[in-house]
């Protein structure tokens, strides 16, 4: 069987991994240049979690992922004002949780891929056509891949689900927030920061900084914006949106880099009636984006790879492989979206009084026998049946494509990480504004 996955982000990169291990011919195709480095800390558990220690790629995710203290917030002279333990939603996931900075997520699972694994930076997708035995992608060089099947895993923004399933508004809900992440180094906000992930307590738009291993600070933004148009400056908008929070949050915005190397997008999930159309399939947030707000689009991403790898291994057919990856998924992340959309009034209060009344919820996170309704009310139920992770029948090789015009081999280098031959590989740097 032949896979092209467009979209080299979490998602993408998972089920390359899963059906390259399976013996899947694939080939990733990621339209940036190169790694994009921006991106914000994410916590990293819930079925996740349990899907990359199946797939054998934990442990590299666990060295390069972070265990804070405490999210603490913080007035406008830096005095804490409410702080959530981490070791309260550790106890409530078993251990079974760290942080991860988005960008060390993708690279985690880059750096294990299957040698055979063709990954191609700098190659978009313009046309998606049916073809008798599958699916042909039309490149943007102007060539061509037949494919058995054709993934879209290029995020909430999605290309190939614009081609073949219609208009980008049709799909996205707009929660009324826009959000923004960049990195700077500054030694003594790292100093001022040590290991606690600091939010400013404020109303109706927050910062949140984070001290990285390496001496740089990880900021993500979040405001309320009323539409989900994005600016065209991004580095600008983000000084004017929170330039009037208070505490270090002015030094912050002096160091705000570019908006090239500014990440800046709306907050939004998706939301469609099928997820597949032929053979053509939707992974991750261009299928089921389920928000910031959610906090397990990451997990639910590489969760959601493992699926699909194990049905297309375990069914009879791609159709049958599609249906039952549909039905096994989309109630965990109808789910997830359920809970994101019944938090945004605590996830960033309105008022002052919804402030205050946060910060008693987050207080009840200390009370032992609460802790785990308080944690679970804020994650949802993440340690949900991992009944998902069973495929149809046993797994399969997927092995016996053969070549196909349009599809030259490609030499990728021992990881699968250097282009194919529609693309060149591509030095880590800043890409434009993310509009994935």
């Amino acid at each position: 069987m032949k896979v092209v996955i467009c979209g080299a982000g979490i998602a993408g990169l998972a089920l390359a991994h899963r059906l390259g291990t399976l013996g899947c011919e694939v080939v990733v195709l990621e339209r940036a240049p190169g790694p994009r480095p921006q991106g914000y800390m994410i916590d990293f558990f819930g079925p996740g979690y349990d899907a990359a220690e199946a797939m054998g790629v934990l442990p590299r995710l666990r060295e390069l992922g972070y265990r804070f203290e405490e999210a603490t917030f913080v007035d406008g002279t830096g005095r804490r004002r409410a702080g959530l333990k981490f070791d309260v939603f550790g106890r409530v996931m078993q251990g079974r949780l760290f942080s991860i900075l988005r960008p060390d997520l993708e690279r985690g699972l880059r750096e294990q891929l299957p040698d055979g694994v063709d990954l191609r930076f700098g190659t978009g997708v313009t046309a998606v056509h049916r073809t008798a035995g599958g699916v042909r992608v039309t490149l943007g060089d102007g060539g061509t891949l037949d494919a058995d099947l054709l993934v879209g895993a290029d995020g909430i923004h999605s290309t190939v689900r614009r081609l073949v399933f219609g208009a980008e508004h049709r799909f996205l809900r707009h929660l009324g927030f826009h959000t923004t992440a960049f990195l700077f180094e500054d030694a003594r906000i790292h100093r001022e920061l040590g290991g606690r992930l600091c939010l400013t307590d404020t109303v109706d738009r927050q910062m949140g900084l984070y001290a990285l291993r390496d001496g740089r600070i990880a900021t993500f933004g979040v405001h309320r914006a009323p539409g989900p148009t994005l600016p065209d400056d991004a580095a600008t908008a983000v000084r004017r949106e929170y330039g009037s929070l208070p505490w270090i949050v002015p030094q912050v915005l002096d160091r705000c880099p570019p908006s090239s190397e500014v990440y800046y997008d709306q907050v939004a999930q998706v939301e469609l009636p099928r997820w597949s159309d032929g053979r053509v399939v939707l992974l991750g947030d261009a299928a089921y984006a389920v928000s910031l707000l959610a906090g397990q689009g990451a997990s639910l991403a590489v969760a959601g790879a493992y699926v699909l790898a194990q049905q297309l291994a375990g069914a009879g057919s791609i159709e049958a492989a599609l249906e039952g990856y549909e039905r096994l998924w989309r109630p965990v992340a109808e789910e997830k979206q359920r809970v994101a959309r019944a938090g945004v009034q605590w996830f960033l209060p309105h008022s002052r009084i919804r402030l205050l009344a946060r910060r008693v919820l987050i207080g009840l996170s200390r009370v032992p026998g609460l802790d785990r309704y308080v944690a679970r009310g804020l994650a949802g139920d993440a340690l949900c049946t991992r009944e998902w992770m069973a495929g149809p029948g046993p797994a399969q090789p997927l092995t016996g494509a053969t070549a196909r015009p349009g599809g030259p081999a490609s030499s990728p280098d021992a990881r699968g990480r250097t282009a194919g031959t529609a693309g060149t590989r591509a030095p880590t740097r800043a890409r434009p504004t993310s509009r994935r």
